[in-house]
């Protein structure tokens, strides 16, 4: 579903990624785990098309389809869904309308009145209350609720490849497990995930079937779970 090919990004004339290589197939979970500046995050917004980033070799494959000239509503109404470690507050704009817009563009046109069930039955799902449908978008919203709105948009979106950043960062135990069972609801055998996380808690809730270690750009160890709890024991001084 999602290939990712000899991938070299920079930023400010900064090279970051070094060399990127990965391949998701549909229904497979992938954790990518690494110490800060290791182009973790660079790599969550070089996928969802992130202006600021300039890709000067290597291919983006999604369903076969280079992504790479694509813009990021292009490459979400193809499919691909990014959940961001900080998400932005919107003022003005409230939930229901964001994600009813966004229903629109990528799933097709439906009416308010039809999109409120659909939205009412992921709330349900998501454990958040009937209050959140009219606030501004994220605005004056807990860590937690803000993560929690991250799933919620994946909820509604069905996406076939999303792409969680850091979604476990300022999550408490009991948001960490609302998160999780929300994620792992979504699963599906047509569906690919990628996790990118510095610990092994939110892996202890959503189990990979791959964990990769990203060091200065690139994969430089694959494994199983097993391999998360090694990390978690040792560290990254290792690599």
């Amino acid at each position: 579903m999602l290939q990712i090919q000899n991938l070299h990004a920079s930023i400010d004339g900064k090279e970051i990624l070094k060399g990127f290589n990965l391949q998701v197939a549909p229904g497979e979970i992938h954790a990518l785990m690494g110490p800060n500046g290791a182009g973790k995050s660079t790599l969550a917004k070089v996928l969802a098309g992130h202006p600021a980033y300039e890709v000067t070799q290597g291919a983006i494959l999604l369903d076969g389809q280079n992504i790479l000239e694509l813009d990021p509503e292009e490459r979400a109404k193809l499919g691909l869904f990014m959940s961001f470690q900080y998400p932005l507050e919107i003022p003005g704009v409230t939930n229901f309308q964001f994600l009813h817009s966004a229903y629109n563009a990528c799933k097709g046109t439906v009416s308010e009145a039809e999109f409120e069930k659909i939205l009412q039955q992921k709330m349900n799902m998501m454990n958040m209350r009937e209050e959140f449908k009219d606030r501004s978008l994220n605005e004056g919203f807990s860590g937690g609720e803000k993560k929690r709105n991250e799933i919620l948009q994946m909820a509604v979106l069905e996406p076939k490849m999303a792409v969680l950043d850091e979604t476990d960062s300022g999550l408490d135990i009991d948001a960490m497990k609302i998160v999780a069972d929300g994620v792992k609801q979504l699963l599906t055998s047509e569906r690919g995930l990628l996790l990118i996380t510095h610990y092994q808690r939110l892996l202890d809730y959503i189990k990979p079937d791959f964990v990769h270690v990203v060091v200065d750009g690139k994969i430089v160890e694959s494994g199983g779970f097993e391999l998360a709890s090694k990390l978690e024991k040792q560290g990254y001084n290792v690599y």
